[in-house]
């Protein structure tokens, strides 16, 4: 079993502040700050750009790749790290399209996120093969697959809501019709158990600063399923992505296995934060994770509803399709949540409606949930939401 009081020891977590937004970005590790300290006094200053070989900047976007990929079920040698996780998917997209030349059809879901699908818009428009993009509820997705997809594009945890898509059943009959899957894990790593193994996914991508701790900026992963690994073309060629990036050579010729999907020049301060960040999982059981979060999500519904019968759940109930948050719907949610923010309990808003909620056992305790829940329903009580400076919106919501 884990020890989540031992791992909640490992964070920064600022006094009389009740943080339930690690889904969107996560706290900051203790031995990030040293660690990212190091790299740049030890390192960045006393190697200057010998770091790159004597410190091992060059090799860390596989070296933690795999640690990433041990905790989603990939085998060494299938997940690299790098650039952002729109890029990871327009790489995943791509390639799946040029493996299947014959159909046109993307398949994806209103609840998948919004870069994603403008990831795919612009592919379609820049390849001008008559591709289509074809959205459909979640609920849609199994009968939507037919022969005329070619790609599955689905982020395995809807953002607004914590819906959790069944990904082995997808995949399978993606499969069946000689579909290939992609899925999106920013909501699953670090999250939920995922098994792309066993799942048999074709390709998966992610980020790392939610769930994972990798701090803002962390880079993001990109898996590709073994069989496919030197099949899969990179549309975006980047030099580090070539075979020999210090020959030179003006011709692109794509490097082998997962390193063709490096692009650009890996974030050294940013991969040593997250090394910090993925030394806490070293002591995690994935199992005792997920018992946790639906526990403490269960006490979040029990206590609101409760509560407050009135506000509306949007997150299933049924574990299977849980995710790692809980969110509800609100007429005024943006207001609610400031007034929440405003007292200490920290989640955040999507539009048009939802109130969401990360479920982070690694930080988050069983007070922490009472806590949020009591302060959130004095909030809707006494209408605390309704003064000016909560209705402002600001940049990020």
């Amino acid at each position: 079993m884990t020890d989540f009081a031992a791992t909640r020891a490992q964070f920064v977590l600022p006094e009389g502040v009740i943080y339930l937004d690690g889904n969107s970005l996560g706290p900051l590790p203790k031995a990030a700050a040293d660690r990212v300290a190091r790299t740049v006094r030890d390192e960045w200053g006393e190697m200057l750009i010998t770091g790159w070989n004597r410190a091992g900047w060059m090799a860390q976007p596989s070296v933690l790749g795999d640690r990433i990929g041990a905790m989603l079920g990939a085998p060494a040698g299938s997940v690299v790290l790098g650039d952002t996780l729109s890029v990871k998917v327009y790489q995943a997209l791509a390639a799946a399209l040029q493996m299947r030349p014959d159909r046109k059809v993307i398949l994806s879901d209103s609840g998948n996120f919004p870069s994603d699908l403008y990831m795919a818009q612009g592919l379609v428009a820049g390849l001008g093969k008559g591709h289509e993009l074809r959205v459909v509820a979640p609920e849609e997705v199994a009968d939507a697959i037919d022969e005329d997809v070619a790609a599955l594009m689905i982020t395995e945890v809807d953002y607004r809501t914590g819906r959790r898509h069944d990904m082995p059943a997808l995949t399978a009959k993606a499969h069946a019709m000689g579909a290939l899957a992609i899925w999106d894990l920013a909501h699953s790593a670090g999250a939920v158990p995922v098994d792309l193994t066993e799942g048999k996914a074709d390709f998966a991508c992610g980020c790392t600063y939610k769930f994972l701790n990798g701090g803002p900026g962390a880079p993001a992963f990109i898996y590709v399923a073994p069989e496919h690994l030197d099949r899969a073309q990179p549309a975006l060629s980047g030099w580090l992505g070539h075979e020999a990036p210090f020959a030179f050579d003006p011709d692109y010729r794509p490097g082998r296995g997962i390193e063709r999907m490096r692009v650009g020049t890996p974030s050294v301060l940013q991969m040593a934060a997250l090394e910090a960040a993925l030394d806490i999982w070293d002591g995690v059981e994935m199992a005792s994770l997920r018992k946790a979060a639906l526990a403490l999500g269960d006490l979040f519904i029990a206590e609101m509803r409760a509560r407050r019968p009135e506000l509306r759940l949007a997150t299933p109930e049924a574990h299977a399709m849980r995710g790692s948050q809980i969110s509800f719907h609100h007429p005024q949610g943006y207001a609610v949540m400031q007034a929440l923010i405003a007292r200490g309990v920290i989640g955040d808003f999507r539009a048009p409606d939802i109130l969401r909620f990360g479920i982070t056992p690694l930080y988050t305790t069983e007070d922490d949930i009472r806590t949020a829940a009591r302060t959130l329903s004095e909030i809707l009580d006494q209408t605390l939401w309704d003064r000016p400076e909560y209705h402002k919106r600001a940049a990020v919501t």
